[in-house]
């Protein structure tokens, strides 16, 4: 019975060990995979050096203002700028330069961003810089961590910075992330980048109109939608007789007899003419 007992016990242990192994390196590998593999270190973030058969050489620290850490054996070492394959290798060769080790294999964990910032400008509740909290931090959580958009801001944000070395700048329809399922549109961000919230676009009703004034465009909003939303014609005005001054590529602008199925567009001018009769 003892010896029963003791193999019991044994398995136990050994189907534990197995299981909390495998937690672990599914967790590492979850991890090592929310960093891009082009992320270049930066100032403030934070980082986990890890040397396989070495665990005495294993480092958590923050990357200097001067984009340096301070690793055991081989002193101060500049990572800033690089990124994580090109840190480790860095790593990795002066640990066999230095005599330290004969084939180091040298792990970096990105375990948080610090030192990396996005500007959010324009139209959002609170506009100015955020760092990213992490390397998978995404177009809607940037937004998110400004206030969103307000009432007046566009549905479409400009995303401005540089990728692999070239100018960066994608038009992003916020709305179509959700409603269209267009996740591929929610980038991933990196520092730098600017996010920009232009004002909605905008048209103008005047003349015998209930509320006249500007208002701002709603997606496929036609002509009688428009007028709707200004209030309608007065007692002494008409929809039939509406004149519509629209601005043209040139500069000019186009007076037209729109119909209330017709689009509106930005900056359109709807004037609500007086009855006939």
């Amino acid at each position: 019975m003892t010896s029963a007992v003791t193999s019991f016990f044994m398995l136990a242990v050994q189907r534990s060990c197995l299981l909390l192994v495998a937690l672990l390196l599914a967790s590492i590998d979850a991890h090592a995979q929310a960093a891009p593999v082009d992320y270049p270190l930066a100032a403030g973030d934070a980082v986990r050096v890890q040397v396989f058969q070495n665990p005495d050489l294993t480092l958590e620290t923050r990357i200097s203002e001067s984009g340096t850490i301070s690793f055991p054996l081989i002193g101060t070492i500049r990572l800033g700028g690089l990124a994580v394959g090109a840190a480790e290798k860095r790593i990795a060769d002066a640990l066999k330069s230095g005599g330290f080790l004969q084939n180091p294999q040298v792990t970096l964990l990105l375990t948080q961003i610090r030192g990396s910032q996005v500007s959010v400008l324009g139209q959002v509740g609170r506009p100015g810089r955020f760092p990213l909290e992490t390397a998978s931090t995404r177009l809607s959580d940037m937004l998110a961590n400004a206030g969103g958009a307000t009432p007046g801001g566009d549905d479409v944000v400009i995303v401005t910075g540089q990728r692999a070395g070239q100018p960066f700048r994608k038009l992003v329809d916020v709305p179509s992330l959700f409603l269209r399922e267009r996740s591929e549109d929610d980038i991933v961000l990196q520092g730098g980048d600017v996010i920009y919230v232009h004002r909605a676009p905008v048209f103008y009703v005047y003349g015998e109109a209930q509320r006249p004034g500007s208002f701002r465009i709603e997606r496929a909003m036609t002509v009688m939608q428009a007028l709707a939303l200004a209030g309608g014609p007065t007692a002494r005005g008409s929809r039939d007789r509406l004149q519509l001054h629209r601005q043209q590529d040139d500069g000019g602008v186009a007076l037209l007899t729109p119909r209330m199925n017709d689009p509106v567009m930005p900056n359109d001018v709807i004037y609500v003419r007086e009855s006939l009769f």
